[in-house]
This record gives C-alpha cells, sequence and structure tokens, in this order.
C-alpha cells in the first residue's frame, strides 16, 4: 500500500520573532516494512540554515535556522510512503517468549538486540516506573504468560476501561492522573503502557507517525483532518519489536506509518526549538492529510 502524507504546522506569533532555532521529527524513516520513496519539506520564511541528521535513535531530523523578522512560521512536509502489510498471524506463530522468560532475558542478555533493550526497561523523561503501575499490569503480565498474547489482552485491557478524550490532558499530565482519570489522547495511552511495561520488568518503546483514518460510508474524506499519532512496541527475542495500538486496540499492520521512536515523546517531538521576542504569546495550527495513492 502506498501512502502520501502532508503535515503542516504554523505559528502565528503576537510580536515579530527575530531568531528562531529548530529541530524537527517530521521526516519518515525505513523500517522492515515501510519504505520512504520520497519526501519534500517547505518552510516560510526561508531558513538562512537547514540540515538533515540521524539521532541516538537512528531517527531523521531536520534542524533549520531563521535569522529574519517574522510573525509567522509554516513548516510543510510532504513524504510519500510504501507500506507492506505485517502478517500478524506469522507474529503469534512465532511467538514463543514468555513474561518470566523476557524478564530473565533482560537480566542477563544473551544478544546484542537484548542489551540494546534494556535501555527501554529504564525511567525516561516522560515515564517514570511506579507500584501502581506495577499493580494495574501485573496479574495480565505473569511469568507463565505468552508475552505476545499478555500484550494483546493489556492492550484490550487499555482500549475497555480508558476514554478517549483530549480536553482532559496536556503534553506534561503525569501518568498517575491519567490512570486514575482513565481518560487521554493516544500520546498518554502509549506512555501508561510503556510504564506498565517496564514496571512489570518488559522493555518497551514509544511509537509515534501516523494513522489513516478513513470516512464513514458515503462520505467524502475531508482534507487535513488526520493527526500525528502515538503507540508502542514490546521486545520480543523471537521476532525484534512488536507493536500495539491501544487507542484503537489492535496490532499495526498497514495503515501505521512511522515517522520516530525513542523512550517516550520528548524523545521525537515534531517540532520543538527556540525562539527571540515573540511578544509572549503563539498559536500554533496543525493539519495532517494521510492518502491512499
Amino acid at each position: 500500500m502506498q501512502y502520501r502524507v502532508r503535515h503542516i504546522t504554523k505559528y502565528a506569533y503576537g510580536a515579530p520573532v527575530s531568531l528562531c532555532y529548530n529541530m524537527a521529527h517530521l521526516l519518515p524513516r525505513d523500517t522492515e516494512h515501510q519504505r520512504c520513496l520520497n519526501q519534500k519539506v517547505r518552510i516560510y520564511p526561508l531558513p538562512v540554515y537547514q540540515n538533515e541528521n540521524t539521532d541516538y535513535f537512528g531517527n531523521q531530523t531536520f534542524y533549520f535556522s531563521i535569522q529574519e523578522a517574522h510573525k509567522k512560521l509554516e513548516i510543510d512536509v510532504t513524504c510519500d510512503f510504501d507500506i507492506t502489510p505485517i502478517d500478524l498471524d506469522a507474529y503469534r506463530a512465532k511467538s514463543i517468549t514468555s513474561c518470566g522468560q523476557l524478564r530473565a532475558f533482560m537480566q542477563s542478555p544473551r544478544t546484542e538486540a537484548e542489551h540494546l533493550a534494556k535501555e527501554y526497561l529504564l525511567d525516561s523523561p516522560q515515564i517514570r516506573r511506579s507500584e501502581d503501575l506495577r499493580n494495574y499490569a501485573k496479574e495480565i503480565f505473569s511469568d507463565e504468560k505468552n508475552v505476545l498474547k499478555a500484550t494483546l489482552e493489556f492492550t484490550h485491557k487499555l482500549f475497555s476501561e480508558f476514554t478517549f478524550d483530549p480536553n482532559t490532558t496536556t503534553v506534561a499530565t503525569p501518568l498517575e492522573q491519567v490512570l486514575a482519570q482513565r481518560s487521554g489522547v493516544c500520546q498518554d495511552f502509549a506512555h501508561l503502557a510503556i510504564g506498565c511495561l517496564r514496571s512489570v520488568g518488559l522493555p518497551a518503546r514509544y511509537m509515534s507517525g501516523y494513522l489513516e483514518t478513513l470516512p464513514p460510508p458515503g462520505q467524502e474524506k475531508l482534507i487535513g483532518v488526520d493527526a500525528s499519532h502515538a503507540w508502542f512496541a514490546i521486545f520480543l527475542p523471537e521476532l525484534g519489536w512488536v507493536e500495539f495500538d491501544p487507542t484503537n486496540d489492535l496490532m499495526p499492520s498497514d495503515q501505521h506509518i512511522v515517522t520516530a521512536w525513542g523512550r517516550d515523546y520528548a524523545d521525537v517531538t515534531p517540532l520543538q526549538g527556540v525562539i527571540f521576542e515573540g511578544g509572549g504569546s503563539q498559536q500554533m495550527s496543525v493539519s495532517v492529510d494521510v492518502r491512499r495513492l
């Protein structure tokens, strides 16, 4: 399946910004099941400096600097992807590791992949392990349970017990509050799942990207109504990193497009930077469109 993703971010400032430095995680990355066919970045005003690089996690980053006064900033990124569907039945057939075995492997890694996965057991800027998170998940991830089956069960638990509500959280809402109020958005659900998995001794990482959304039958798809999406992945020695989407209660196959992954949202923020002046106020709008080619 081939997709075109267009992601437009606009800023309007209360007063002219004299100088800004920015870093974006908006460029695609190639994976085992995903290949970027082409990409185009347009920025207004034109940057005086721009450069592409790769971060610690292997994600593509885009740096740019604007050194002229401006009251508006627009970043327009268009990428084409080719997605190969994941054979989820094959994943289930090959999954043999139990939760107890995976915990033991993480204590005494045998392979390079297991050594690298240990990093995703640790606390990160926005995810802290806790007893509350452990208690919420420990029964599902008992030693004898198959990891993949247990994670599917846990994904369904989050989907069933939490309500999607963008008005109840911000990017800084603590996991304990999300757990208590049982509501949030995809980022919260991904963070909560990762925090629970790490709290029971299993490695998990944050996935950032896009999800194709389809209009109701008979209605035309509107432009710009899609959004960035977040989900999580857990490491299995026999399969590598396997992805789960608790917001939609499924394992991603060919409708999830990956832009970046890391320990949590702080590692892969779509756009971050520093501005000088600007009047102390700003308004941001984001438009995302995911279309099949």
